[in-house]
């Protein structure tokens, strides 16, 4: 399948991940016990033998405040599956992933994003299958952040594109499948052109597919599956599954389509009667011939069996029979 669609314009990120170099925590922590420790006995000792403070200590004071202050806001901890994104004065710095206590420049902007599986239900939406018929469909994706750097940066808000490309994509799988094969069989009927579903159609005006959406199965899920990504790949959106979780006739359509589908098995099931009828006249006749009991039927009476066994066999009602002990002519 091709990885790309029409609806989905070219995008090339200009967002490159790298591993930030964070500091382990519990190090930078105990420096700032340290300085701790200091402050408190510079502020202890810095008297001298008259009371008066003694200015050199007084002044580095407010430095070793800084410093403190400045280990104790770049501390971080990071969770399981969850990176943190750093910006320095509008510039991406890198992304730590690593679980654990860390401690990163205080001056960086810091950002986690949850790389945790989400489960996304679009829909049900109403959408117009390959013939023009309104179904209601929806759909389950599971995703995740694979790339938190793009994921963050390449969009305003990764979640609502997310659920927005989700519903686009299952339009257009939906837009070249019909709903069942009924619709498929009158497609062609109609001499539309029908594709065998194998690609998925690269142009808006795509050929309409041999694989129905009710009897699809793991065909149209691939095709979703395969539509989603391609959306989600740019900002580094990783989709595991995608499933379709509903799927029905709009309701303004539901009892007419139930009345054409069964006029349609009606119709199959007739079609397949009759088949079924002219092969067993084949068969009676064939016998006749081997017995040489077809000589005695003159072209009328051989066309009058025909059409009798016809009835018995197409007919839908119990047959009663009629012995004729004269000719076809008194």
């Amino acid at each position: 399948m091709s990885t790309t669609s029409a609806l989905v314009p070219p995008h090339r990120s200009t967002v490159v991940d790298k591993q930030l170099k964070a500091v382990d925590g519990y190090i930078m922590i105990a420096i700032g016990l340290v300085l701790i420790a200091v402050f408190g006995w510079l502020t202890y000792t810095g008297y001298d033998a008259g009371g008066h403070a003694l200015p050199r200590v007084w002044l580095s004071l407010p430095a070793i405040v800084i410093v403190a202050a400045a280990v104790a806001k770049g501390l971080v901890i990071l969770q399981p599956n969850e990176s943190l994104v750093c910006m320095l004065f509008g510039s991406y710095v890198g992304t730590e992933h690593r679980p654990g206590f860390w401690w990163v420049n205080p001056f960086n902007s810091q950002n986690k994003v949850s790389r945790r599986l989400e489960i996304l239900e679009s829909g049900p939406l109403k959408v117009n299958d390959a013939v023009g018929n309104p179904i209601d469909i929806g759909a389950i994706i599971v995703w995740r952040v694979e790339d938190a750097a793009k994921a963050l940066l390449e969009v305003a808000s990764y979640a609502t594109y997310v659920k927005s490309q989700s519903e686009a994509a299952l339009r257009r799988v939906v837009s070249v499948h019909p709903y069942d094969q009924v619709e498929t069989e009158e497609a062609e009927r109609q001499g539309e052109r029908l594709t065998s579903g194998a690609d998925k159609p690269g142009h808006d005006h795509a050929p309409i597919s041999k694989v129905s959406l009710r009897d699809g199965g793991d065909a149209v899920i691939e095709a979703l599956l395969q539509e989603v990504r391609a959306r989600m790949e740019p900002i580094g959106i990783s989709v595991l599954e995608a499933r379709i979780s509903h799927l029905a006739y709009s309701s303004e359509i539901a009892g007419a389509m139930l009345r054409k589908q069964a006029a349609s098995a009606v119709v199959a099931a007739r079609r397949m009667i009759v088949k079924g009828a002219v092969s067993i006249v084949e068969d009676a006749l064939d016998e006749l011939d081997k017995k040489k009991l077809a000589d005695a039927l003159d072209p009328e009476r051989k066309a009058a069996m025909i059409s009798n066994l016809l009835v018995v066999l197409v007919g839908d009602r119990e047959v009663t029979p009629v012995i004729n002990t004269g000719t076809l002519y008194s």
